[in-house]
């Protein structure tokens, strides 16, 4: 059975989520790509593979395809790929060379699905490079420094509660607890969510982690103390204070991919200001209806 790959390369750093996907080789071209220095094994990114109607097929073509592919396909065997990349390439020259000859490229849904491609390809490669450099791992060091170590410490506290449905309910545990009550008993018994199991701890917490209500009474509590009956959307709390502290500041390995991910975003976005600000952008007056790009009969009635 011959292996079908269909390799789809999802542009992630080109604005609006651009996708590349679809039938490989529809523009192929018969101009030679630049040969690169050969490796240990006598090949070359101009390594000629096969030759398909008087067009050359080469390693490059097939290193950059295997690349686009999904993770699944990655893992596949080396042999499975080679062979079942070649195929599909072939038979997609002989497709492509079919359609021009049909003169199917000088349709205009054809040739403009063509340009748009080109240009996202274009546009990801582009932004691949600048943001590879201005996204450096200097620039990840720094970002850490000025969001972590810099800035003044966020406040966090450890406390427990005992969630109930009824304000009638919540009074009850609460005198039981003036009365001496064990607070993780109650919690354990009448606790209606998850943390009844654990005597209702909930861990640290920073303020922003919780509802509202319930975030304004935790954090003007003191540690060791136990607050009145709190509504919250989710019924009412009991809320045990345990401790407070100046949150520790996360290790740089722990938020590296997360500081990174925002560091490749700001450069993006400032790439793309940048080439706008330079450029000269003339927008048609009047514009035209936006439901004209609903207009999918005008390419049919072009062809």
């Amino acid at each position: 059975m011959k292996l079908k790959i269909v390799a789809t390369a999802a542009l992630g750093l080109v604005p609006l989520g651009l996708i590349l996907s679809g039938p490989l080789g529809l523009a192929q071209t018969t101009e030679p790509v630049a040969p690169a220095t050969e490796y240990a094994g006598g090949y070359a990114v101009g390594s000629a593979l096969a030759e398909v109607n008087g067009v050359t097929l080469t390693l490059g073509e097939l290193i950059a395809i295997r690349r686009a592919l999904p993770e699944q396909y990655q893992s596949l065997p080396d042999e499975v790929l080679f062979s079942g990349i070649v195929d599909q390439i072939i038979d997609q020259m002989l497709l492509a060379e079919a359609a021009r000859t049909a003169g199917l490229d000088k349709r205009p849904a054809v040739a403009l699905n063509l340009l748009n491609q080109q240009r996202a390809i274009l546009a990801d490669a582009y932004l691949r490079r600048e943001v590879s450099t201005r996204a450096s791992p200097e620039v990840v060091e720094a970002l850490y420094k000025e969001r972590y170590l810099d800035a003044p410490p966020e406040q966090e506290v450890r406390a427990a509660h005992i969630l109930v449905e009824a304000e009638e309910k919540a009074a009850e545990l609460k005198a039981q607890l003036d009365g001496g009550a064990d607070f993780v008993a109650l919690a354990a018994e009448h606790g209606t969510d998850g943390t009844a199991s654990k005597g209702g701890d909930l861990g640290w917490f920073v303020k922003s982690d919780m509802v509202p209500e319930f975030a304004d009474a935790a954090f003007a509590m003191e540690p060791g103390t136990t607050s009145a009956p709190v509504q919250t959307p989710f019924g009412w709390h009991i809320i045990k204070l345990e401790e407070r502290r100046d949150r520790p500041a996360p290790a740089l390995d722990q938020v590296q991919n997360e500081l990174l991910g925002e560091a490749m975003q700001q450069a993006q976005l400032a790439i793309v200001e940048e080439l706008r600000s330079q450029a000269t952008i003339v927008r048609t007056e009047p514009p035209l209806p936006p439901q004209s790009i609903r207009e999918d009969a005008m390419l049919d009635a072009a062809e």
